[in-house]
């Protein structure tokens, strides 16, 4: 993601979001999608740099794909977990695995919910919502 869509990202006034994703098509999708609904939105393009912002960011919400580079979705989302200062940020895994078992995989690691991809945008804003109730907007 280019420096000045990221700092476009930014210039709402919404809810913080991290997004952990490494495919940038999905980046951009979900960038302009959340954006245009007044999400502020940081990127991480793999799982140790989604643990370094989670830590640094204090975001409200984090979008956790599991299938990264460097440190997969499911490691990272326990060692945010881990951290006092993170453990009750809202965390909703992505994921391409749609097999038995992967939901509740993600749910042990510690995420607070899970979506399947493709992502249908509507469902993830319902997500987003349930899991930051002081938003009540309608979207």
């Amino acid at each position: 993601m280019s420096r000045s869509a990221n700092l476009a990202a930014l210039a709402t006034t919404g809810p913080l979001l991290l997004l952990a994703e490494d495919n940038a098509e999905n980046i951009a999708l979900m960038l302009d999608y959340l954006v245009s609904k007044d999400y502020r939105l940081v990127v991480a393009r793999n799982g140790i740099e989604a643990v370094d912002q989670a830590f640094t960011i204090m975001p409200d919400l984090i979008l956790m794909d599991i299938q990264m580079p460097d440190l997969d979705g499911l490691e990272a989302i326990r060692q945010i977990r881990g951290d006092p200062r993170t453990a009750k940020t809202p965390i909703i895994a992505l994921t391409a695995l749609a097999m038995n078992g992967d939901r509740e995989r993600c749910l042990k690691a510690g995420a607070s919910d899970y979506l399947s991809k493709p992502v249908i945008l509507r469902n993830l804003i319902d997500l987003i919502v349930r899991h930051l109730p002081s938003q009540q907007r309608a979207n």
